[in-house]
């Protein structure tokens, strides 16, 4: 499991959240491992087994209009049950001033403290899906990951093999970069995966003879793609390795790989001079659209066949 910083989460909410860092100051490296963003009601009136640790916690308007009801001994009671386990960070939502207790024990226990104008519902479902991203389960894979004709196509095949080329007649022919040499897939929901470009090669493609490219600055904004979830995988293998197996000419049997768990449509293009490729990737993709609609042309094929195998046998018959 990934886990992030209440730091990092700050940066890259904050604008979205308008929130402000109010107290805690010094629990920035707090780390957060799950994706649940709770609301404390219960642990507020003693019920610390609705507590857990390494979370968010909201205020809302229920829980700050509690405590604005306790006595000053009462309200110190209710923040020590609210601060009894370790909490990643605090939020205080609908534009509610946190009491000054609150400040303190924030400051005291080094855990973040925020507020912000957002009302609580919201606030809390922009922070669950935030963090849902960034603690995925997640892997690495080597290969050239892009958005072509809307879906996730990853090209493997052994180092030398034309991937990077492949990818920049694609980006050429109007689809979109994700990542070169190196994606980042995260398991998103249980048969989801999304695909991110390590922060190093964001915008860059190698391709020998040529250096690094610099997509965006060759092909405008539009040619970079940031995430995408991965769809289908493209296996280049050199045409030479095809005469070594028993080839499955009319693809009857579908091929799929299978990443953190979820298993991934395959398809394997034979690599020689004169095929191009690009087009065979576009086609691959068409295909597998039809197969999720249900289409699947080797069995439509098939079918075709056994009904003329049929008639004619059932001619031969009357003859």
């Amino acid at each position: 499991m990934a886990q992030i910083t209440v730091a990092e989460l700050y940066r890259d909410t904050r604008r979205k959240l308008r929130l402000t860092w109010v107290a805690g100051k010094e629990g920035g490296g707090n780390l957060l491992t799950s994706e649940a963003v709770t609301k404390p009601s219960l642990a507020l009136i003693g019920h610390l087994n609705f507590v857990h640790p390494n979370r968010v916690q909201v205020l809302g308007c229920a829980e700050m209009d509690y405590l604005r009801s306790l006595d000053d001994d009462g309200l110190k009671f209710a923040i020590a049950n609210l601060f009894s386990t370790d909490l990643a960070a605090v939020v205080v939502a609908n534009g509610e001033v946190a009491p000054q207790v609150l400040l303190d024990t924030a400051d005291h226990s080094r855990t973040p403290l925020f507020t912000s104008p957002e009302q609580s519902p919201r606030l809390m479902d922009v922070l669950s899906h935030f963090l849902a991203q960034a603690v995925a389960e997640s892997t690495s894979s080597h290969g050239v990951f892009l958005e072509v004709q809307g879906f996730g196509v990853l090209i493997k095949g052994e180092a030398a093999i034309g991937k990077s080329e492949l990818a920049l007649e694609l980006i050429t022919r109007g689809h979109r970069l994700v990542a070169d040499d190196v994606t980042d897939f995260y398991r998103v929901s249980p048969e989801r995966l999304e695909g991110r470009c390590p922060l190093l090669l964001q915008d860059f493609l190698e391709v020998r003879g040529l250096g690094v490219l610099n997509v965006r600055a060759l092909f405008g904004d539009n040619a970079i793609k940031p995430t995408k979830p991965l769809d289908l995988i493209v296996q280049l293998e050199m045409a030479e390795n095809f005469a070594t197996h028993q080839v499955d000419r009319l693809k009857i049997k579908a091929q799929s790989e299978t990443i953190l768990g979820v298993k991934i449509p395959k398809v394997t293009l034979p690599v020689a001079a004169g095929r191009n490729l690009a087009v065979l990737v576009e086609v691959a993709v068409r295909n597998h659209i039809l197969l999720l609609r249900g289409v699947n042309s080797s069995r439509q094929f098939l079918q075709r066949q056994n009904r003329e195998i049929r008639r004619n046998m059932s001619h031969d018959d009357r003859n």
